[in-house]
């Protein structure tokens, strides 16, 4: 079976929904489909870096999956209508069977149009943000509409964004929830895992070296009371609450922040550097931008992982921390709600709640049996329900109910 594959991001790119997509192509590969991913990089004269001039198309191998990327234009129409037109081509020269694409803006509504146009089934899969924001933007809804009404099949990774779907069009959603590799994310020693992540630091750039001071730092601190953040950190992830709540526990207890990631770039970052700048007491590591396959590392330098979000969809930093046995306390938000029993395998707080949060943050920092009971019971969830086998079973399921041999 050949499976063209959508994608608004895709590996190296920053976020969950480039990892999604990502694992998504390389479980399909493994299991011996012929993948082909699309994705557009940004303009470059949005972003610099690994970008690509408009209409432009590199190919190369990412495992064992073909990835074709193309310069995007300032205008989102250009951009698709190369897009549709370029999966086109690619279908004269070896038919595809069926088309996949992730978040429904964009990708999903060429993967839908594209489906239609060429008799092709189609999978449409809402990831968060498509359904949680781009369904009040009056300048995408007509595309997430399209998506949901003319894909052959739509999924998603949140029993709440399925709901929330299906306020919009009646229909059936499947619900496959992300799959962690816990063979790669499980726990480390201390020790272990310090040394590695100055390790990894190490072969940094030299403009990149802001981790090894605070590393080192961290392991100045003999009370080893770590708090963690993996991600891109901005506002909809709750920077102010872990921000607020972190500075309340700091007062009280001796604690680091270790932010694995980077703080997204405008306004966010302004209000991270003029908390920081208030609060030169407080100990804070900002890492940079760090290597999916290199994160165990450094959830394992923690003693509790904070995911304040406000909204989202299946976060793959949260499954990620508990399969490596890290406490979590989260906000009851998204596929949160599908993973986290509270004070069973993790701990909810309310959204936007400094109060409470640091009120947890200080409870689990100061009772390490009941760390390691959250850490284990954590990574036995992921065991027992969000492996990659069972996300990719899930998917071939529903290929199989749209007439595809799998």
């Amino acid at each position: 079976m050949k499976i063209a594959l959508l994608s608004e991001k895709y590996t190296p790119d920053i976020g969950g929904l480039a990892i999604s997509a990502g694992r998504l192509g390389d479980l399909l590969a493994s299991a011996g489909y012929d993948v082909r991913l699309f994705a557009p990089t940004p303009s470059p004269s949005l972003m610099a870096g690994s970008s690509l001039p408009p209409s432009i198309k590199q190919t190369q191998r990412s495992g064992g999956v073909s990835v074709m990327r193309f310069g995007a234009h300032k205008r989102v129409d250009d951009t698709l209508v190369d897009w549709f037109e370029l999966i086109l081509e690619e279908h004269k020269r070896g038919p595809f069977d069926a088309i996949h694409a992730y978040f429904l803006p964009m990708a999903g509504f060429v993967g839908a149009y594209v489906g239609k146009y060429l008799g092709v089934p189609s999978v449409v899969s809402i990831r968060g943000n498509d359904i949680e924001r781009a369904a009040f933007d009056p300048s995408k809804f007509s595309h997430v509409m399209y998506a949901l009404q003319h894909a052959s099949a739509v999924t998603t990774n949140a029993s709440i964004l399925a709901k929330k779907a299906k306020v919009f069009i009646d229909r059936e959603i499947h619900v496959i929830p992300n799959g962690i590799d816990t063979e790669r994310f499980k726990p480390m020693e201390r020790k272990d895992a310090l040394a590695e992540a100055i390790g990894l630091n190490e072969r940094k750039k030299k403009e990149e070296r802001n981790l090894e001071s605070g590393t080192l730092r961290l392991r100045s601190e003999q009370a080893w009371n770590v708090v963690g953040f993996v991600g891109e950190l901005r506002e909809k992830k709750g920077m102010t609450a872990l921000l607020k709540g972190f500075e309340q526990a700091a007062k009280k207890q001796t604690v680091s922040l270790l932010i694995v990631g980077e703080v997204r770039e405008g306004e966010d970052k302004k209000t991270f550097d003029e908390f920081r700048a208030s609060n030169p007491q407080l100990s804070i590591t900002v890492t940079g931008q760090v290597s999916h396959n290199d994160l165990p590392a450094y959830f394992s330098l923690m003693d509790v992982f904070v995911h304040p979000s406000l909204r989202d969809g299946m976060p793959n930093a949260l499954l990620e921390a508990m399969a490596c046995e890290i406490p979590v306390i989260t906000t009851p938000v998204g596929g949160a709600l599908d993973v986290i029993q509270d004070g069973k395998n993790g701990i909810f707080v309310n959204v936007n709640d400094p109060d409470m949060l640091a009120g947890k943050i200080l409870e689990l920092q100061r009772d390490p049996d009941q760390r390691a009971t959250l850490g284990r019971r954590a990574r036995e969830s992921i065991l027992e329900r969000f492996t990659p086998e069972k996300e990719l079973e899930a998917n071939l399921s529903v290929y199989r109910s749209l007439g595809l041999r799998t």
